[in-house]
């Protein structure tokens, strides 16, 4: 197979040519659009690690590229493999690579213009792959309040919330810290919700991040930037790094991030999965496994 490097290491075993995918032909058409397929292996270019892939994780973001939500930031080449979160094995390292050899296990972002996470095997970027441990928010001593439906009001106690609400509720939906404290940072993960109803509950320079934001929000947030606005809604916009993922890794390591699944798949049930992450309100990540 082209593009393996002399770091490569003797005696790894044997890539086969081609691996079983899963990809889809045309924008939209949810799960039922969705086709197993055996395609090439692909190969490691200059900085680049091709890895057997354990799993991968269906993020929402990976189905509404499929509706073509972000079609004018994000055309893409089809068909297409979806997916950019994985956990592998380095299979082979390209020319260049020096910090990894074959054999270790990693996980890696893939690059969302490219995917290739639903397959047996994908390429990644040294630059967004750290090695894993074996093993594999409430940090920084703050006061924390959440929101979320009834029946994870338990989940997410343990998680280290300190106050929790049903976001059904008429408590719960205004939002209001039952210990009547303003908000110095809000973590905004959902739709449906304006700057409005968040702006009495902000203290004098809190932040709201938008981590689903649309056209509207940006608008906000441009506003509140040419006003020098001390409260503002600020959209996040993900530019992963290496850093960043170690950091990740580390609290994992240390267990001081919970990871929380809530449910695998089989790779042969990945139609199953991504209804599932369509449906919505699923509790943790919605894991595929590259099993047979």
């Amino acid at each position: 197979m082209a593009g393996a490097g002399a770091g490569a290491g003797a005696g790894a075993a044997a890539t086969p040519a081609n691996m079983r995918a899963v990809q889809y032909g045309a924008y939209g058409g949810g799960a039922a659009g969705l086709k197993h397929v055996e395609v090439p292996i692909p190969s490691a270019k200059k900085n680049e690690l091709l890895l057997k892939l354990d799993a991968a994780t269906i993020n929402p973001v990976d189905w509404k590229i499929q509706k073509g939500v972000l079609r004018p930031l994000l055309p893409l080449k089809l068909p297409f493999i979806p997916g950019t979160d994985v956990a592998g094995v380095v299979a082979h390292v390209g020319p260049g690579v020096k910090d990894f050899m074959v054999g270790d296990q990693v996980v890696a972002m893939l690059n969302s213009l490219y995917g290739g996470a639903f397959a047996e095997y994908a390429v990644a970027s040294v630059n967004l792959t750290v090695k894993r441990p074996p093993e594999l928010a409430k940090l920084a001593n703050l006061h924390v309040t959440a929101t979320c439906g009834a029946r994870n009001v338990e989940l997410v106690k343990s998680l280290g919330a300190d106050e929790v609400l049903d976001y059904r509720t008429p408590e719960g939906a205004s939002m209001r810290s039952p210990s009547g404290r303003k908000y110095d940072g809000v973590v905004h993960c959902t739709v449906g919700v304006s700057w409005a109803s968040f702006e009495p509950l902000m203290s004098a320079a809190g932040r709201v991040i938008d981590i689903t934001p649309n056209f509207s929000s940006m608008l906000t947030s441009a506003l509140h930037m040419v006003t020098l606005r001390k409260k503002r809604l600020v959209p996040l916009l993900l530019s992963p790094n290496k850093a960043d993922l170690e950091f990740l890794v580390g609290l994992v390591k240390e267990g001081k991030l919970k990871t929380v699944v809530d449910s695998s798949f089989p790779l042969n049930d990945l139609t199953q999965a991504w209804q599932k992450s369509i449906d919505g309100h699923a509790t943790g990540k919605i894991v595929v496994e590259m099993k047979a």
